[in-house]
C-alpha cells in the first residue's frame, strides 16, 4: 500500500483546510434523528471542534432533519471565515425516520434552500450529491439528471463546489464529463478498503477522499490489529485508526463524528500521531473485512 507523509491540510475547491475534521451527523438523536438529548453539550463539542483548530464540518440537512444543521448555526455563528461547512443532498427522511432517495430536480433545489436556510448561508462551499440508488453502498445508475441540477444551482452562485457521495468509479468518470469534482465521500476505514484503488487514482487527479464511517460508524471497528497497535503505543485504537487513515494518502480528509468533547479531544490527537513503519505494516495487513452499517448517511 502507498505511503504518505502526514501532511496536515488539503486544498479543497481553491480553500486550504485542515485533513481532520469533524461529521456532525451525531449531533442529532437516536438513528440520527430528531433532537439530541443534551443539546448544550453538541453545542460545546462544535466550538470546542473549531476552537481546536477543526475548519471542516461535514452535515446535512436531512440529519434530523434540520437538527444538525440548526445546532451547527447556534454554536458558530456568525462562522469564522475559514471555516467550510460541507453537506450533502440527494436524501429525505421519513416518517418513520427511514432514509429515502430525494433526486428530482424539485427536491435537489428545495434541499439546497433548506441547508441555506438552516445553516444562516447565502452560499454552500461544498455540496455533495449522495447517490441513493442502493442507501447502504454504492450500486450503479446514472447521476446525470441530478447532476445537471446542481451544476445549474452553482452557475446561480448557490454552490461553489460539487462533491459525490456513496459512488462507484463509474460515476465518478461520468459526473467529472458534466462538472468538476472536488471531492468523493465514501465508506473506508483501516477495515473497509474497497476504495483503495480509487484513492490512489483521486489523489493523482487532486480530488480529496473523505471516509465516512472512520471509526466504523455505527458497527465500531473490531481488529486485534488495530488493538495490539494501540496498546503498543499507549494510545485509544480509535486515534490510531485516524492516524492511518491521515498516513494513507495526503488526498483523505478525515471526518470522525462524536457528541463527546472527551472522545473529541481524542480524536483530534490523530494530527499529532506519526505511526512507526512497523505499526502502519501491521495495519495495512489486516483482511479486508466489511463492516455492515445498521443506518446510512
Amino acid at each position: 500500500m502507498r505511503q504518505t507523509s502526514q501532511t496536515r491540510d488539503f486544498v479543497l475547491g481553491g480553500r486550504r483546510i485542515r485533513r481532520l475534521g469533524y461529521g456532525a451527523m451525531q449531533l442529532a438523536g437516536p438513528g440520527v434523528f430528531g433532537p439530541p438529548k443534551d443539546r448544550g453539550a453538541a453545542i460545546a463539542v462544535l466550538r470546542h471542534a473549531v476552537a481546536s483548530g477543526v475548519n471542516h464540518i461535514d452535515t446535512s440537512d436531512f440529519y434530523g432533519p434540520h437538527v444538525t444543521n440548526e445546532i451547527i448555526r447556534e454554536a458558530l455563528s456568525p462562522y469564522p471565515d475559514d471555516l467550510i461547512i460541507i453537506t450533502k443532498i440527494g436524501a429525505r427522511r421519513g416518517s418513520d425516520g427511514a432514509w429515502l432517495p430525494a433526486l428530482s430536480a424539485a427536491e435537489l433545489k428545495g434541499a439546497v434552500h433548506d441547508n441555506l436556510r438552516h445553516l444562516g448561508l447565502d452560499t454552500l462551499e461544498v455540496v455533495n450529491l449522495r447517490a441513493m440508488f442502493d442507501p447502504h453502498g454504492p450500486a450503479e445508475g446514472s447521476l446525470e439528471a441530478p447532476l445537471a441540477v446542481l451544476a445549474e444551482l452553482q452557475r446561480q452562485g448557490l454552490v461553489r463546489q460539487i462533491g459525490l457521495s456513496n459512488v462507484t468509479p463509474a460515476q465518478i468518470a461520468e459526473a467529472r464529463r458534466i462538472c468538476d469534482i472536488v471531492c468523493i465521500q465514501n465508506h473506508y476505514n483501516v477495515v473497509h478498503r474497497t476504495d483503495d484503488a480509487l484513492i490512489d487514482e483521486l489523489g493523482r487527479a487532486g480530488i480529496a477522499y473523505v471516509p465516512f464511517f472512520p471509526l466504523g460508524g455505527f458497527a465500531p471497528l473490531q481488529s486485534q490489529r488495530l488493538f495490539d497497535a494501540a496498546q503498543q503505543l499507549g494510545k485509544p485504537p480509535m486515534q490510531v485508526a485516524l492516524a492511518w487513515l491521515l498516513r494513507r494518502a495526503s488526498n483523505i480528509l478525515v471526518i470522525p463524528g462524536t457528541s463527546s468533547v472527551s472522545h473529541l479531544k481524542e480524536n483530534l490527537g490523530a494530527a499529532n500521531l506519526t505511526l512507526p513503519d512497523e505499526i502502519a505494516v501491521a495495519l495495512d495487513g489486516i483482511t479486508h473485512a466489511v463492516i455492515k452499517p445498521s443506518t446510512t448517511i
